[in-house]
């Protein structure tokens, strides 16, 4: 598929791919000669890498040709920003800078509403977190970053949580020759087989009772009602409400 691809009005399978060796020779111009011509081949030998990471996120329905040029935006920051003194290859650097921008973008475009300054506490984590990935060449711990930023941990934790986009159950978390396992597939249910097996029996046991004894059953247990209330709404005494009630509590009993 990548190499297929045509995205932003660009032919992905013509894109040029660099060697690690022409990277950090590109790398080194741009560092010390602010080489604008380096720049530009850095970025044009590496849009296969913003495309890899695009293609993550595929299946949320977003456009694609915009993501791409958000990524865009990832790989100069990281071709602005990475140390060639470090001995880490460009792409391990620049895969999660592009990843976060990305991620970035489609946050500022959710629909849930975050307050200002739980935002703006988000954002400050996220370029310090940037700004220690740079300077150690690994992934900052949160207690890291709070310190960092001289506020409690719990802050940042909260702030970075209440802009993370929504994922939908059906997204694909994996997939191998066809068969794609989705997140729905992999989120667990505490009630286990005995449980819904049992929803199903008092379901049935439910539908066996008369029209009546259904009315009573609904109007008691979910809408709340006194034997008194039924009563005047059914139309019949208390007396009969509380018979009925008993009687079809019993035979549900017995069935399940």
């Amino acid at each position: 598929m990548i190499n297929k691809v045509e995205i932003c009005g660009v032919n992905t399978s013509k894109l040029k791919v660099l060697k690690e060796s022409e990277k950090l020779e590109l790398l080194k111009r741009v560092r010390e000669n602010k080489d604008e011509d380096a720049r530009a081949q850095l970025v044009n030998g590496n849009l296969r890498l913003v495309l890899s990471v695009v293609q993550k996120f595929t299946n949320r329905g977003e456009n694609l040709d915009d993501l791409f040029q958000v990524g865009c935006i990832g790989l100069i920051k990281s071709i602005d920003n990475f140390d060639t003194e470090h001995n880490v290859r460009f792409s391990t650097y620049a895969v999660p800078m592009i990843l976060g921008e990305i991620r970035r973008y489609l946050r500022d475009n959710n629909s849930i509403r975050v307050s200002r300054s739980l935002r703006d506490t988000a954002y400050k984590a996220m370029q310090v977190k940037e700004k220690l990935v740079g300077e150690n060449m690994k992934e900052p711990t949160i207690d890291a970053i709070a310190k960092e930023m001289e506020i409690p941990k719990s802050e940042v934790v909260m702030a970075l949580e209440a802009i993370v986009e929504p994922v939908s159950l059906y997204e694909p978390a994996y997939s191998d020759g066809g068969d794609t396992i989705f997140v729905m597939d992999q989120v667990g249910d505490k009630t286990g087989d005995k449980d819904w097996l049992d929803e199903l029996s008092l379901k049935e046991a439910i539908n066996n009772l008369c029209e009546r004894e259904k009315r009573i059953l609904s109007l008691r247990f979910f809408v709340g009602k006194t034997q008194v209330e039924v009563a005047k709404e059914v139309g019949i005494s208390q007396a009969q409400v509380s018979r009925l009630e008993k009687s079809a509590l019993s035979r549900i009993k017995k069935q399940i």
